[in-house]
């Protein structure tokens, strides 16, 4: 990596040569999207939620390893990251941070301030939470939780720049957000928990310890209620909705009894949270499909 050119080190920096990490934050915002508008969403509105999502993930990706750039080094998945290896310099991550932030703020004003100023600050409220998840590992038990809270801000904008309010339906796929995420980001920290127990940081995979299966089951029984219920308080084809919440929660399941199996290598907790990107699309589309029969 030092020896590449500095944009494609700045190309790591963001995770853009990753991008199950980029899409599994899309693809909230796009449910929010397009079941808001019955999906038959105004697609400038699509474009910009697409673009706000990346930004926003690329300076969070950003932030985090400046917070993290000395405990990186220790931790067998992000001690090749650019600022962690000192491919880039510190003041080379301020500056990248600085210009997606003010990126974000760019597209943040899609949502006219005087006339949907719901989206728009619920856009400035979310700016701290993703600034602060870094530290969160340093001192809260379960720093997963604050990473979901922040995906669930995907939700709350994308729905309100539909509707200009907040619905019983809206809090439902909200609901699901913070539970797939807490799933998925805990299969994600069993690959990092032999290492973060050495450097002493937190995580819901120490949390919950021997019992984190059965915490990640849980997650993902919660997230498929709510998209039950969710289905319900629409006004769409339950019969498609269900074809697909069917496949997710039979794909989940298999997900629960693999993270049951001891001494799992890394390749397998990374490529299980990888599966919830399609997973996340296959219930997507049956929400696109249930909105339109």
């Amino acid at each position: 990596m030092v020896s590449d050119p500095t944009w494609k080190k700045i190309v790591y920096l963001l995770r853009w040569d990753k991008p199950a990490g980029r899409l599994i934050l899309i693809i909230p915002a796009l449910w929010a999207v397009f079941l808001a508008a019955e999906a038959r969403p105004d697609w400038k509105l699509v474009l910009v939620v697409i673009l706000g999502a990346i930004t926003t993930s690329a300076a969070g990706c950003v932030v985090n390893d400046l917070w993290d750039r000395d405990i990186d080094p220790q931790v067998e998945r992000t001690k090749i990251r650019p600022l962690a290896s000192k491919a880039l310099t510190v003041k080379v991550g301020i500056v990248t941070a600085i210009a997606f932030f003010f990126s974000s703020a760019g597209l943040a004003f899609y949502f006219n301030p005087w006339t949907n100023p719901l989206s728009f600050w619920l856009c400035v409220a979310a700016v701290p939470v993703i600034i602060v998840y870094p530290l969160a590992k340093r001192f809260f038990p379960i720093p997963q939780l604050i990473l979901a809270i922040a995906w669930g801000f995907a939700v709350l904008i994308s729905w309100s720049a539909v509707t200009q309010n907040l619905t019983q339906a809206t809090w439902l796929l909200w609901g699901a957000t913070i539970f797939w995420t807490l799933g998925f980001d805990t299969i994600y920290a069993l690959s990092d928990q032999e290492d973060d127990l050495k450097i002493g940081i937190n995580s819901s995979a120490i949390f919950f310890g021997k019992f984190a299966p059965e915490a990640i089951g849980i997650f993902f029984i919660l997230t498929a209620l709510c998209l039950i219920f969710l289905g319900k308080a629409l006004d769409i084809n339950l019969f498609v909705y269900v074809i697909s919440w069917a496949i997710a929660v039979g794909l989940w399941l298999k997900q629960y009894l693999k993270v049951r199996k001891p001494n799992l290598s890394r390749k397998i907790y990374n490529k299980l949270f990888e599966e919830n990107v399609i997973i996340g699309f296959i219930l997507l589309i049956g929400m696109i499909l249930s909105s339109l029969l």
